[in-house]
């Protein structure tokens, strides 16, 4: 009986084969005193096999005892050297696969290495990048960044709430219905109400009979002539006949909610028939140049206003002659749109927008010359109390950009003086034919700034008009006054007639 391995040297037991360290086989050297009897070696063979059974049910216990080693130690021990060495034998060998494989095995490849990166990331840091967004079409593009942009909202509603959505990318479409509401006339320097926009009026069929609010019918004989925001005809009421020559009253046709509604508005508060002719008489007037409004109403979607013939219009008679008056004409112009402007000025509104299409001259003489186009006309003192200056409270450049005054460019509601300051660029423009921001009509910025800079540059005004020939006296006079009134100041009017009649007179000339 062997009590130790003869190759590791390790102690042995009764009835072992193999060495339980090495799992070499024990050489056998049986003798007569050491064979077991047949009952000893049953008794051995039970003990064995209850063994491995303890050895099955208890995996993984670790007891220092010889009988609880696994008894195929040695096996597993040479299938992984043979494992070993079979892959350190094969590992120098490149596969055949790889060294050929095609451009999907390829792709798949480089997908699932994306995938299992992507994966391996925390969801809350990364989100997943298709593999070839760089390759997307705009519409994947427009989509992702709508979802991307929904996303950011309901993860920071408090931040992301007042950020305006023009910050992000958006398709030309989506920019298109931006730019429908969002109104051109806001602009970033200053904090002014947006522009209301008007729809161009298209002509009404000559013989259309349209009824006004107090029923009478009026039939529309002639188209007489057209601006961009409005149409005038020559009507006659429907139930006399009248021929274009014979029309007595004209009617404007504009937007339902128009500047004819503002003009509607003032004549039936400010400039009633019954006001005007009082007004006149009380300051000794033999004529007061505000048309009376004999009618007004709707036609299908179209406002308008029925005035009794007023003639032509200023600016046609400057298109069809040189595109300029001689002073004498100026004077007798300017002195009967004072008494006008003095007239409306009283009644606490300012016309705001004064220019040769809103003055019509019934006679070639000049003295009858009425103001009409109130479309833009300001309640500037109501209830007697004058507005404060305040820049952005009104649409700014509202108006003729050439005429108006620098208030009506800053946004800031038209007083008294804007209307005489706006008077006093038509006086300069009719007698020269132009004025220094005439070729920048098309940016209202820029001609604002050219009106500021000659506000305290009268000569130097006069000068750049009048070129090499002299300027008039009376209109150097006239601008010095009224650019140097304050906001809320009444302007002194018998001294601003008074300068004028006085050159007119000298020339020969008088409002008879």
């Amino acid at each position: 009986m062997l009590n130790f391995c003869p190759q590791c040297g390790s102690k042995l037991q009764a009835g072992f084969r193999f060495c339980p360290s090495c799992g070499e086989k024990l050489p056998e050297n049986p003798t007569d005193e050491d064979e077991p009897s047949p009952q000893q070696e049953s008794h051995i063979n039970a003990v064995i096999s209850s063994v491995s059974a303890m050895e099955v049910d208890c995996a993984g216990d670790s007891s220092p005892s010889a009988l609880s080693r696994p008894p195929l130690r040695t096996t597993r021990r040479k299938t992984l050297s043979n494992t070993n060495t079979e892959y350190t034998e094969q590992k120098p060998v490149p596969s055949s696969r790889k060294r050929k494989s095609s451009q999907l095995v390829k792709e798949e490849e480089e997908v699932a290495k994306k995938t299992q990166s992507i994966l391996s990331q925390t969801p809350d840091k990364t989100s997943f990048t298709p593999p070839r967004k760089g390759k997307a079409s705009p519409q994947i593009k427009e989509q992702d960044e709508i979802k991307q942009t929904n996303l950011s909202t309901l993860q920071t509603p408090d931040k992301m709430s007042s950020m305006s959505l023009q910050k992000y990318k958006a398709s030309p479409l989506i920019k298109d219905e931006e730019a429908k509401k969002t109104s051109p006339a806001i602009q970033s320097p200053s904090k002014c109400k947006s522009k209301k926009r008007v729809s161009s009026v298209d002509p009404v069929l000559e013989g259309t009979v349209v009824c006004d609010q107090s029923g009478k019918k009026w039939k529309l004989i002639e188209l007489l002539w057209k601006t961009e925001l409005d149409v005038t005809y020559g009507v006659c009421q429907a139930n006399q006949h009248a021929e274009s020559d014979e029309c007595k009253y004209m009617l404007r046709l504009g937007a339902k909610e128009g500047h004819l509604f503002n003009e509607q508005n003032f004549h039936l508060r400010a400039a009633k028939p019954d006001a005007v002719e009082k007004w006149g008489k009380l300051h000794k007037l033999d004529f007061l140049g505000i048309p009376s409004c004999v009618g007004f109403g709707l036609h299908e979607t179209y406002r308008f206003l029925v005035f009794p013939c007023m003639g032509q219009p200023l600016q046609t008679e400057l298109d069809e002659g040189t595109g300029s008056l001689s002073e004498k004409n100026v004077l007798q112009l300017a002195l009967r749109l004072l008494d006008s402007l003095e007239f409306i000025h009283e009644k606490e509104y300012a016309h705001a927008d004064i220019h040769a299409g809103n003055i019509y001259i019934k006679s070639s003489s000049h003295t009858e010359v009425f103001l009409s186009g109130f479309g833009h006309a300001f309640r500037f003192c109501p209830g007697g109390k004058h507005v404060e200056y305040r820049q952005g409270s009104r649409t700014a450049h509202q108006g003729n950009i050439s005429f108006i005054s620098l208030d009506s460019h800053k946004g800031a509601g038209p007083s008294r003086r804007s209307d005489l300051q706006s008077l006093g660029y038509c006086m300069l423009c009719w007698m020269t034919g132009s004025l220094p921001w005439s070729h920048l009509s098309h940016n209202s910025s820029s001609v604002a700034a050219e009106k500021e800079r000659y506000m305290s540059d009268v000569p130097g005004l006069l000068t750049y008009c009048y070129k090499q020939k002299k300027a008039s006296s009376a209109l150097q006079e006239y601008l010095c006054n009224v650019m140097a009134l304050q906001y809320t100041e009444k302007p002194d009017y018998t001294l601003l007639k008074g300068g004028l009649q006085q050159s007119l007179q000298k020339m020969g000339g008088s409002l008879k």
